[in-house]
């Protein structure tokens, strides 16, 4: 099976420092969709990480964070793509829990769901807590520079072997070449 992780806000869709908190603020980067079809078309089993901590933060419920996603799924179908599933973590960084990234606990879970080890599989993010959480299990880093990947870039300190790409949709024709 051929697997590749997602982070969400940055790499999918649009990011915001006041958070997406409901549908309509969820909108895909241009050719991020394509990109997940593009990879459900060579057999890749599509996973997002994301942490969501407004709803630590009380910015938004559990109801809507489904109507995100179920909006972002819908998104997805009408290009020819899936995305498999999605885990988040939904606390504050104070909560200091072992599932919201940079800690590994959520990429974790994602092995063990999968049951299969993460040595090699693609893992893409635009902050350097997406690319460092999947490292520690031996995934291969990708940098994207939409959302905040290029203040990461800037930043450096990648985990060794991180790739960079100007998007999804170049990580993915990278990927399938």
């Amino acid at each position: 099976m051929k697997l590749i992780i997602l982070d969400r806000d940055g790499v999918i869709n649009f990011d915001s420092d006041q958070f997406i908190k409901n549908p309509e603020e969820w909108k895909p980067i241009p050719g991020s969709l394509e990109a997940i079809a593009r990879l459900c078309q060579a057999d890749y089993r599509v996973v997002v990480a994301t942490n969501q901590s407004g709803i630590g933060r009380g910015l938004f419920d559990m109801s809507t964070l489904n109507s995100i996603h179920d909006k972002m799924h819908k998104a997805c179908a009408l290009m020819g793509g899936r995305i498999d599933a999605v885990f988040f973590c939904p606390h504050t960084s104070d909560a200091n829990c072992n599932c919201r990234k940079p800690k590994s606990g959520m990429i974790e879970e994602i092995a063990q769901r999968y049951n299969m080890e993460l040595h090699g599989v693609p893992a893409v993010g635009d902050s350097l807590r997406d690319l460092e959480a999947s490292a520690k299990l031996g995934a291969q880093p990708f940098l994207v520079l939409t959302g905040k990947g290029k203040l990461t870039q800037e930043k450096g300190g990648l985990p060794e072997g991180t790739q960079t790409f100007a998007d999804l949709a170049a990580v993915v024709t990278h990927l399938l070449a």
